[in-house]
């Protein structure tokens, strides 16, 4: 994929987020003729046949055959060139160069949106290469084919593969590479905690260009670890980050979302987050967990308001948030039934009371269940065995 060592964002990586915006209902019209002009010269540039066919069946492009017929023509053109070359490296050249000419026909097939031919000719390559910096080379071309499709089976898999190549040896640029990798697969996959912690253990190595820009990166960070991170941490490794404050004023809303929070300003906090809110339903990996992302971080900002107090009138918390007596009435209550804040509503009075979980009144009574559970599976097998 296009730059793999530069300091761009990969190529298809940028038109697979241009054909999710063409996807997504809240972009306005006007916005998707320019995005599915886009698209559709990237498609041509590149030859993308495979990947022209899905985007018209999809609807998102119209088909026209003369473009089809014209790209078809040409991908037969290249693949029987590559096929050439790759019988005259078997015939007259090295191991090297054969592997080359292979390396070259599987990353045709990944210009040209060609999926399980990409991956039955990633096999093939890996079997000519031997050293292990250039199969992780591979495996990164693979993860890149994982968040292009968002096929995270491949991911996966292909992070695991990762990890067995390291044990027999490897760089730390790569290992580097592969947290942020690996992050970007937590956070999509609603992992934000583990997300959390690889993005900061990259934050002074950051070389991923080729996933997403510095500023992406340091966005992901943020928004993972205000709801994965207690303050203590926060405060630690992302507010007082020197690599996050050189980049994070120029994230609209992000700097007012996290020090607002860490500084307690509730009000200015929701005012920041309704902002940030746009962001997060047109991001790709993040939009599919907005709701349960709003719940997460109303949850974090919710109970750091209520840890100062035992209790507190509704209204004066109401009048922190900068929300109606209302509002929080009802936030609460759905917060509380759920077993995400440690409180009560007194209605009559208007008040809020915390009722904190004793910590090692809790581990007692888990200790007593799993004690009884066990009771109970003993005395089963006992009868089994008295059988």
């Amino acid at each position: 994929m296009d730059a793999q060592e530069g300091t761009q964002q990969s190529q298809q990586l940028i038109l697979a987020h241009k054909v999710f915006l063409l996807k997504h209902r809240d972009v306005p019209d006007i916005e998707k003729v320019r995005l599915k002009d886009e698209v559709l010269n990237t498609v041509k540039s590149n030859y993308m046949t495979p990947y022209y066919e899905n985007l018209v069946a999809d609807k998102v492009l119209d088909l026209d055959h003369s473009v089809l017929d014209s790209m078809r023509a040409k991908n037969e053109e290249e693949i029987k060139k590559i096929d050439e070359k790759i019988a005259d490296a078997e015939e007259n050249l090295g191991e090297s160069e054969v592997r080359e000419a292979h390396l070259a026909k599987f990353l045709y097939f990944i210009q040209i949106g060609e999926k399980e031919k990409a991956l039955e000719q990633l096999k093939v390559t890996e079997n000519k290469t031997v050293a292990v910096g250039q199969k992780m080379d591979l495996v990164f071309y693979s993860l890149q084919i994982g968040f292009f499709y968002m096929d995270f089976d491949l991911i996966s898999k292909s992070i695991d593969t990762a990890k067995n190549l390291f044990e027999k040896g490897g760089d730390w640029e790569r290992k580097n590479r592969l947290k942020v990798y690996e992050g970007l697969y937590c956070m999509s996959t609603r992992n934000f905690k583990k997300a959390a912690n690889l993005f900061l253990d990259s934050i002074s190595t950051f070389t991923t260009y080729e996933l997403f820009p510095y500023d992406t990166f340091i966005f992901y960070t943020v928004l993972t670890s205000i709801i994965s991170l207690d303050r203590v941490s926060l405060k630690q490794k992302v507010v007082d980050a020197p690599e996050i404050l050189t980049v994070i004023g120029k994230i609209p809303h992000l700097s007012e979302f996290l020090n607002s929070l860490y500084n307690c300003q509730y009000k200015s906090f929701f005012l920041a987050f309704a902002g940030l809110t746009e962001q997060i339903k047109m991001d790709r990996c993040l939009h599919l967990h907005f709701r349960f992302y709003m719940r997460e971080i109303r949850t974090v900002v919710y109970s750091q308001f209520l840890e100062s107090y035992k209790s507190v009138t509704i209204e004066a918390m109401a009048k922190a948030f900068g929300v109606t007596v209302e509002f929080i009435d009802q936030e609460l209550s759905r917060f509380i039934a759920a077993g995400k804040l440690h409180c009560k509503i007194d209605k009559v009075a208007g008040v809020l009371e915390t009722n904190r979980p004793d910590a090692k009144n809790a581990l007692y009574q888990v200790t007593i269940k799993q004690g009884d559970f066990l009771l109970n599976r003993i005395q089963k097998l006992s009868r089994v065995i008295d059988l």
